[in-house]
């Protein structure tokens, strides 16, 4: 039987196969040719042509805030990380292990197994980030003890407190690295009157961005289009210039982890005291985000090896032992 798991996120899909591990992180990024409705690319190829395509073709990114936002590209784009990951042998149809957002409902949940279904599934199980991030960070979840996690990813940042293998408090703020990079985008418009794309922003985030000003300034050159005179500009920003751009959508984060410190049982939020909590997902990151969280909330903060591979590797070791995570899927039948 070919296992599968995927961690299906706004911003990347990662594929992890059990005994080879990773094998597949590519953007969800897909692009159709308008006029005759048909998908030219998918992942890496599609993400290559963001904000450099002719008006006939158009890129999509079919996950918005973690769930799914075009069912039709969602199956297509699943359908081509499946035969990707079987390397073409059709023989066999797997079972797939998904990570989904903890607020999902049980309409995108179907939708989720349809489409899981549609591309070519056996059976789909469907597991919450949190759960799998924790598995895959080496949480042992099943113990009785308190675990927070928080993981934070392209879409979505998920807040969860686990506890004998469920999800005891939790949150699911709609803001993580998308919005990151959009409020570096907006204060580059709003402070030098220049346009730059999604990847450039997400460029700026990963070289330079901070969570906190820094006494030693990291200095990046950008090239962006000056909305005045409507031709190129070079401009060169700083590190606590983004740290100022980005302090909104951080606070929404960190507000998310408040509130569910605050809905956490005295006894585990004593467990959360004492060992800290873990985060994990691509925007975990960030400089400096473990330093802020810690300062505000007064709870330790670690950031998991691996971080951005934390859910993928989760969805392994639920695929090795469907039995004794049963419970902590959504969907077993």
């Amino acid at each position: 039987m070919r296992k599968i798991g995927i961690d299906l996120g706004t911003a990347n899909t990662v594929v992890f196969i059990p005994k080879k591990g990773i094998i597949i992180n590519e953007p969800s990024v897909v692009a159709i040719s308008q006029d005759e409705n048909v998908i030219l690319a998918i992942g890496s190829e599609a993400r290559e042509m963001l904000g450099r395509t002719p008006e006939m073709i158009k890129t999509y990114k079919p996950l918005r805030d973690g769930v799914i936002a075009d069912y039709r590209v969602t199956s297509a784009m699943l359908k081509y990380f499946i035969n990707k990951a079987l390397g073409g042998i059709k023989l066999f149809k797997p079972e797939l292990v998904i990570s989904v957002p903890v607020g999902i409902t049980s309409t995108e949940r179907r939708a989720v197994i349809d489409a899981a279904r549609e591309a070519g599934a056996k059976e789909a199980y469907i597991a919450r980030e949190p759960i799998l991030a924790a598995l895959g960070a080496g949480v042992p979840i099943n113990s009785p003890m308190g675990n927070m996690i928080v993981n934070i990813g392209g879409g979505t940042c998920e807040i969860a407190v686990i506890s004998l293998g469920g999800i005891v408090a939790w949150a699911s703020v709609r803001v993580a690295g998308n919005k990151i990079d959009e409020a570096i985008s907006d204060y580059i418009k709003k402070r030098y009157n220049l346009a730059i794309g999604e990847r450039t922003a997400e460029e700026i985030k990963i070289n330079i961005g901070t969570a906190l000003p820094e006494k030693q300034k990291k200095e990046m050159e950008i090239r962006g289009l000056d909305l005045s005179e409507g031709l190129p500009k070079n401009i060169v920003v700083n590190s606590n210039e983004i740290a100022e751009a980005i302090s909104a959508p951080l606070k929404e984060i960190i507000q998310g982890v408040k509130s569910v410190l605050s809905q956490t049982p005295p006894e585990l939020a004593a467990d959360i005291m004492e060992k800290g909590m873990l985060l994990t997902g691509g925007s975990a990151q960030l400089r400096n985000i473990d330093t802020l969280i810690s300062k505000i909330t007064g709870v330790p903060v670690y950031i998991a090896d691996e971080s951005i591979y934390c859910v993928a590797k989760g969805t392994g070791v639920i695929l090795d032992n469907l039995d004794l995570y049963k419970k902590s899927l959504i969907n077993y039948r």
